[in-house]
């Protein structure tokens, strides 16, 4: 029979979660952002928009770590804006009857292809939607 030393467990486990917790510590958090990114794109429900098409802009949030490329100074060390854009490209070239489908899929897409970002929001804008009033933008925000 093994008799465990109580002590010397407690002690393993709590320096276990001190490590764990001074790794998160040292972690610096930053926002990066795609600002502007402009489409002409063929999202709606009506089949003008389907047709002619529109002005839509898609802005980017994502806070993520960025210890690790502000001592290295490498690309491969952080998320590439390039890799960012071109994934929101590819999903603004599909057609969505909604804003909401469009957002959620660039949000999912960017989630999925970039688990660096502890958290990101996506905002797609629609010039001049078609209503009965005149409005410049409509909106649609997401959070991941």
């Amino acid at each position: 029979m093994r008799i465990f030393n109580i002590s010397l467990i407690m002690n393993k486990l709590f320096d276990n979660i001190k490590n764990k917790v001074s790794d998160f510590v040292k972690m610096d958090f930053a926002v990066m952002e795609l600002e502007g990114m402009e489409f002409h794109a063929f999202h709606g429900c009506l089949e003008s928009e389907r047709t002619n098409g529109n002005l839509f802009v898609v802005d980017f949030q994502g806070e993520l770590d960025i210890r690790k490329a502000s001592v290295s100074d490498a690309l491969e060390d952080t998320a590439d804006y390039g890799k960012i854009y071109d994934a929101i490209a590819e999903e603004m070239a599909r057609p969505s009857n909604l804003l909401e489908n469009l957002a959620v899929r660039i949000a999912d897409r960017l989630h999925d292809d970039f688990p660096e970002f502890a958290s990101l929001r996506v905002r797609v804008s629609k010039q001049n939607p078609p209503v009965s009033g005149k409005v410049q933008w409509s909106r649609i925000i997401v959070e991941r």
